[in-house]
């Protein structure tokens, strides 16, 4: 495939601040981030869930702070404490229907959490880059079959969607006004990733747990929008692409790289929700299918793609996985688990397999036994 790995000699012994660690993205990338060397601080609030990965793996480096990020003078103090290198900022109120119910706080942890980050890392004079972790739900959405490019205007129509817009807006705003020539030297960039699935994912609504959930309890699993197409991607392709920005931006000539970016899987991987939930009743077997939710629910996009080409072309990064493989290691790690296997075991097997894809000459199908012979 060609994309570059993250790079073990930049990460070693690297001061990290991550915000969110304690959610699925978060708890992957700190399992990563430690396996690479470097010297992690996690801040977030407590797992949401019940059970979850954070908790099922335990923290893997430094500390871990449990924190709001709304609280702007405990964010600062938790930042002047950590004295951070890479700040990787990825504490949100992650989902859709969530916002309609609490838009007010929607917003506080996504817009003015961003602002409350960015404050902070201005007093932090250590700070060499900043990756501000957004939505690909933060463009306008004109419901078009066509993938969304960085230029594409920001948006929102759901209060989530627009508060991940508006947390964009504000990372411009402080990048253009305080950082750069003249400000402090961090270099600034968001980052906004298509829907991930991915082993250890215990969120409510959202798709790959609610089918898991439904099917370990030999139940049909209540679809709402069987025909909206996004675009799947197993978790480790976006933190690959994390990882790399925040190498590039704090590289020699990194101010060209302070300024937003997708990480999406190819177009052909964008498809219906009613393929994934199928084609994971006909793995799953004992007579597992779907039902068409017949409730009335909160305005959701129907067409969501991003256009990834800028950070193929500019970053070396790219998608490893195609999306039926995606769905196999996914379905292969909570088999695994439900087993008894130890998930923090399994979450090391995948990452180093995911580091293997990028090796020289290899290629999806070189590596297709590995995680058979290891999570059997």
């Amino acid at each position: 495939m060609g994309a570059l790995n993250p790079d073990p000699a930049f990460w070693a012994g690297r001061r990290v601040l991550l915000t969110g660690h304690t959610g699925f993205k978060g708890a992957w990338l700190s399992l990563w981030l430690a396996r690479l060397g470097a010297r992690v601080t996690g801040f977030a609030l407590p797992p949401e869930t019940q059970p979850n990965l954070f908790t099922a793996i335990g923290f893997p480096s430094e500390q871990s702070r449990i924190g709001d990020i709304r609280d702007r003078a405990e964010l600062s103090e938790a930042v002047a404490a950590a004295e951070p290198e890479i700040v990787i900022h990825m504490a949100a109120q992650a989902l859709v229907r969530p916002s309609y119910a609490d838009p007010v706080g929607t917003f506080a942890i996504n817009t003015m959490g961003t602002v409350h980050l960015l404050e902070a890392v201005r007093g932090a004079p250590g700070v060499r880059a900043v990756v501000v972790v957004t939505s690909d739900k933060a463009y306008e959405n004109r419901e078009w079959p066509y993938a969304y490019r960085e230029t594409e205007a920001m948006g929102g129509r759901d209060p989530y969607s627009a508060s991940k817009g508006c947390a964009e807006l504000v990372t411009s705003a402080y990048r253009a006004s305080f950082f750069g020539p003249g400000g402090h030297p961090a270099r600034i960039a968001s980052a906004r990733a298509g829907n991930v699935i991915g082993g250890g994912d215990y969120s409510l609504d959202r798709l790959i747990p609610d089918i898991v959930r439904a099917f370990g309890a030999g139940e049909s699993v209540e679809i709402r929008a069987p025909h909206a197409i996004r675009p799947w991607q197993h978790v480790l392709e976006p933190l690959a692409g994390y990882l790399r920005l925040a190498e590039c931006l704090a590289g020699a000539g990194g101010e060209g790289f302070a300024e937003g970016w997708n990480f999406g899987p190819a177009d052909e991987d964008c498809r219906p929700v009613a393929t994934l939930v199928e084609r994971l009743a006909r793995g799953w077997g004992d007579g597992a299918g779907w039902h068409l939710s017949q409730k009335t629910h909160p305005h959701e996009a129907t067409y969501l793609k991003v256009d990834a080409s800028k950070a193929r072309a500019r970053l070396g990064w790219d998608r490893r996985l195609p999306l039926d493989t995606a769905l196999d290691w996914t379905a292969a790690w909570y088999r695994a688990a439900a087993a008894g296997a130890d998930p923090r075991a399994l979450a090391e097997v995948e990452i180093a397999r995911y580091e293997a894809l990028g090796q020289p000459g290899a290629g999806v199908g070189a590596q297709a036994g590995v995680q058979a012979g290891v999570l059997a």
